[in-house]
């Protein structure tokens, strides 16, 4: 039979193991722990660090992120997003006869002459919103064959604008546009004209009623609007054979005069 000492001891001995034991719990709970914070770490920093790298954010609209995940057209390289802003109206640039803007595009550079006279409410808003940066990252989110290819959307979906609208400017009845014509696109509805512009490409731009604000005509680098025009395209929510498989930016608009 066992002494009351040797009970003591193994009563003692049980409670060691007992708190090592616990102890031993204790120290794996708190790694598992530790190991967890750090991988929250590295998620997070992962989360924060590839839309640094990217340039992409989760606050893009999905239309211009669809286009931002696609190869870049010419094989430029992707700008920084657009960030869209929204203005109650454009300020007053007063310029001059002969001013022309260079659309900077990841297949080279367009030139237009900009039109004071026709549509002088038009193009200065134009001016405006390229100045101000407004069309810096913004995608040709219409290509349509032997027609038009279009641009100036921030929501790349047909859809975005300024957040104003300019009326409408017109050209006389019999107007043609032809090959060469830039010219704003707009709703239905009266004064709609918003930041959307097109570029006439093909002999189609004559079915077009003079409906249009015209702005300009290509001066140099028609070969820059055919690249982009010839850029591959599929058959879009409208039924319309004009989302480009690449994507064609505008990297900036430079206003001179």
């Amino acid at each position: 039979m066992a002494s009351e000492k040797q009970q003591r001891q193994k009563q003692l001995r049980q409670a060691k193991r007992e708190a090592e034991r616990k102890a031993a719990q204790r120290k794996e709970i708190f790694r598992r722990i530790r190991t967890a914070i750090g991988l929250g770490l590295i998620v997070a920093v992962i989360l924060l660090v590839i839309p640094a790298l990217t340039g992409d954010d989760e606050s893009l609209p999905a239309s211009y992120q669809g286009f931002r995940d696609q190869p870049t057209a010419c094989e430029g390289e992707r700008p920084s997003p657009n960030t869209q802003v929204d203005f109650e109206a454009p300020s007053d640039l007063e310029l001059s006869a002969g001013a022309t803007a260079t659309i900077v595009t990841s297949c080279g550079e367009i030139v237009i002459e900009l039109d004071t006279t026709t549509s002088p409410l038009s193009v200065n808003s134009f001016a405006f919103l390229s100045q101000e940066g407004f069309y810096d990252g913004t995608v040709f989110h219409r290509i349509v064959d032997d027609f038009v290819i279009q641009g100036g959307d921030p929501e790349a979906s047909g859809s975005g604008g300024p957040g104003y609208g300019i009326p409408d400017e017109f050209p006389d009845d019999g107007f043609v546009y032809e090959e060469g014509v830039v010219a704003m696109a707009k709703a239905p509805a009266s004064n709609s004209t918003g930041s959307q512009f097109f570029i006439v490409h093909g002999s189609q731009g004559a079915i077009l009623s003079p409906t249009f604000n015209v702005i300009g005509r290509v001066t140099s680098g028609m070969e820059t609007v055919e690249r982009i025009a010839s850029i591959e395209t599929v058959r879009g929510a409208t039924r319309e054979v004009s989302n480009p498989t690449e994507t064609a930016y505008v990297e900036t608009i430079r206003i001179d005069g």
